[in-house]
């Protein structure tokens, strides 16, 4: 209902840069001109067999074939799934296909960064990603503040210098693996935030929050940590006026475009499994 409802078609195409490749490519070259940075999500995870999972890779190997040959190349990466990759087909499956993509991006000059998913899977990508590192660069992944285990997987990817997205979580976890307090996510995301920006290489922030934006700023200040040495990064459709206004003040901000069929999970998670996103995204609406 909600796919075919016309209510929910302006919203939809807020969030979500279009079905297909053809679509989404479009609006990374409109925003890498404008000066903005983009990573290009293919929406989708836990393929349900090998199949699914090797038409998974063959997308993500096009998405950057076709990256390559744009005008936004030197601005754009993917951001791909383990669980769409195959994990739950078999962890050596899953690094296979991951390993196929990272090759074709090595040979193309661009950055894959593997998005975490639930706390189910933390600690396995966490060991593919190191596992990776011995002979591929261009790969990072994502670390969620809400998860009680993430300090130590920071210094993990401090000591491997693998590039490091900071998120506060999006999945719906039991407290025993995450906090449910808000001002306990913020308090970790900061506290990590602060490490990685001293001692890792160019981290990523991925957050809406400014007042967390605005923390981190006056760390990088009082440190002397200059604005190319990390990023801050933001929802395509999401308070577009505050990118807009950290890009005007030299900040890199890069804009993660997702695209694809299976937007539905990828919307809806952020409804159902944290329901305060509702308010979240009818202010980010009226914001810009």
């Amino acid at each position: 209902m909600v796919r075919k409802s016309f209510l929910f078609k302006g919203i939809v195409h807020r969030f979500i840069a279009g079905d297909t490749l053809a679509e989404a490519l479009p609006v990374c070259e409109a925003l890498t001109a404008k000066g903005f940075l983009t990573s290009l999500d293919y929406l989708g995870e836990n393929t349900k067999s090998e199949d699914e999972a090797i038409a998974a890779r063959n997308t993500y190997i096009e998405m950057l074939h076709t990256i390559a040959k744009s005008p936004c190349a030197k601005a754009t990466n993917i951001s791909i799934k383990l669980t769409q990759c195959g994990l739950d087909q078999g962890e050596e499956f899953a690094k296979k296909n991951y390993f196929e993509v990272l090759e074709a991006a090595q040979e193309l000059g661009n950055f894959v960064r593997v998005d975490m998913e639930g706390s189910a899977y933390t600690k396995t990508t966490i060991e593919i990603i190191e596992c990776a590192w011995q002979h591929y660069k261009n790969t990072g992944t994502v670390l969620q503040t809400y998860l009680h285990r993430t300090p130590q997987d920071v210094q993990t990817m401090i000591k491997l210098q693998a590039r490091t997205r900071l998120v506060k979580g999006a999945y719906l976890e039991p407290e025993e693996v995450a906090y449910k307090d808000k001002s306990k996510v913020d308090e970790a995301y900061v506290e990590c935030g602060k490490e990685l920006m001293q001692k890792a290489f160019y981290p990523a922030f991925a957050t809406h929050d400014e007042k967390i934006i605005n923390t981190l700023k006056a760390f990088a200040q009082e440190e002397k940590i200059d604005k190319s040495r990390y990023e801050f990064q933001m929802l395509f459709g999401i308070r577009r006026d505050l990118q807009e206004s950290l890009l005007k003040e030299g900040y890199n901000v890069r804009v993660y475009v997702p695209f694809g069929v299976s937007w539905y999970p990828y919307f809806t998670r952020r409804l159902a499994e944290r329901p305060a996103n509702i308010w979240f995204i009818v202010k980010s609406l009226v914001k810009g």
